[in-house]
């Protein structure tokens, strides 16, 4: 009875593990900012010049947010810059940056900017574009890493992620700035 229940036991935590990410794609998308809002609303006014004069009124509280750096803008371009900037950072999903599963970054492909040995005889390596990683893993490199050779990150399992240099095994690392 007791090998039933234990084996019910871990069919449950299966299941509820397996529906984790259904719940998490599920999430609802960030509330409009509320000068945004506002603004949106001034369309739904009939009279023209009541309609012309909500707009002025709200584009003018825009402004002013946006000059007290109370509300923010950003394009595409810049969202997608800032998620490369952040790759490698376990960073809660606060939804700021929009997008879903398909827009996150997977990979970044950089040169070695420096190299050293860590204590533990691995490797913390400094790339072009000032992000630092550091091996996590006892797998050896046959060459040192070298300024000015491609570096290509991958994410890999757990919020670690697998570096490898021009195309040879990779190893494990975690970013530290």
């Amino acid at each position: 009875m007791l090998q039933l229940s234990s084996r019910f036991a871990v069919a449950l935590v299966l299941l509820a593990g397996a529906a984790v990410p259904v719940a998490a794609k599920e999430k609802a998308p960030m509330p409009r900012p509320a000068q945004i809002q506002q603004l949106y609303d001034c369309r739904e006014i009939s009279d023209a010049a009541a309609r012309l004069a909500c707009f002025d009124r709200e584009v003018g509280e825009l402004q002013a947010a946006d000059t007290q750096r109370e509300i923010t803008f950003a394009d595409k371009e810049t969202v997608k810059k800032t998620r490369r900037g952040l790759f490698g950072f376990d960073l809660p999903d606060l939804g700021i940056f929009g997008g879903d599963d398909e827009d996150k970054v997977k990979s970044v492909e950089t040169t070695v900017a420096s190299a050293s040995n860590t204590p533990n005889g691995g490797y913390r390596i400094e790339m072009a574009d000032g992000s630092v990683w550091v091996q996590i893993d006892n797998n050896r490199m046959p060459l040192a890493p070298r300024p000015g050779q491609k570096i290509l990150i991958k994410t890999a399992s757990l919020g670690t992620y697998f570096l490898s240099l021009e195309g040879r095994p990779s190893i494990r690392v975690r970013r530290e700035r």
